[in-house]
């Protein structure tokens, strides 16, 4: 399998390697395995990643009938498949749902989902790595924006480019986070800057502008998140 193959290589090569999806516990997933067989070692269930998978069972539960939730069940024990490791993984914790990714010989694997692998990855760089980034001076800002087309606003981030040099703007649309909540569950486009301190806080006062001028909807990501948070029922 190709997957096997590329994995061989990079185990050998002593490489920093990030791998997203395929860790689910349908059949059509097969990253797990692919790792384990090209480490040679075979997968177990890590002890801490069941028990944060029923967590997220136990979260998720809503009786229609007043039955008492069964861990035993076939389906419960089939959902723990994702935590079955290669033998001698670490857990990468997973803030969004709680079900974590591994660590292996610097081979780190998290779900494909954005919401779920980014913060995912920016633990690993900031608990094993944190020697090899941050070694300068770096900020970054962003707003959430509604009602723009990432067609629309693709000028003003050339422009903003072209006028700060140095500092990069990124963008990542999202359909919607309906179980996020809030204004997180409407179509946006997380837009920001990202350098040198200095110069992003420039930057970042045009982006504002911009949007602004382009009649985008704005909504600052802390303010969003608090709004989200609120939203959600207390357990």
């Amino acid at each position: 399998m190709r997957c096997g193959a590329t994995l061989r290589r990079t185990f050998a090569s002593g490489d920093i390697v990030f791998s997203t999806g395929g860790s689910g516990a349908t059949p059509d997933d097969h990253t797990r395995q692919c790792a384990a067989a090209a480490l040679g070692v075979p997968l177990e269930l890590h002890p801490e990643a069941a028990k944060l998978i029923q967590e997220r069972i136990r979260d998720m539960y809503q009786p229609k009938d007043g039955s008492p939730l069964d861990l035993d069940s076939p389906e419960n024990r089939h959902r723990l498949n994702m935590g079955t490791y290669p033998q001698g993984a670490a857990i990468i914790p997973n803030g969004y749902n709680k079900i974590p990714g591994f660590s292996i010989r610097h081979h780190h694997f998290v779900p494909g989902f954005p919401v779920m692998a980014w913060p995912m990855i920016e633990w690993v760089l900031d608990t094993y790595y944190v020697h090899l980034h941050h070694t300068t001076p770096h900020a970054e800002k962003s707003l959430l924006v509604f009602e723009l087309p990432e067609s629309r606003v693709t000028p003003l981030m050339e422009k903003i480019e072209r006028d700060f040099p140095g500092v990069r703007v990124f963008s990542l649309p999202s359909v919607g986070d309906a179980e996020r909540g809030g204004v997180y569950a409407r179509h946006h486009i997380d837009l920001g800057v990202k350098g040198e301190p200095e110069a992003v806080a420039a930057a970042f006062v045009k982006l504002r502008e911009g949007v602004h001028l382009l009649g985008g909807d704005i909504v600052e990501p802390e303010a969003a998140a608090a709004a989200a948070a609120a939203g959600k029922p207390r357990s």
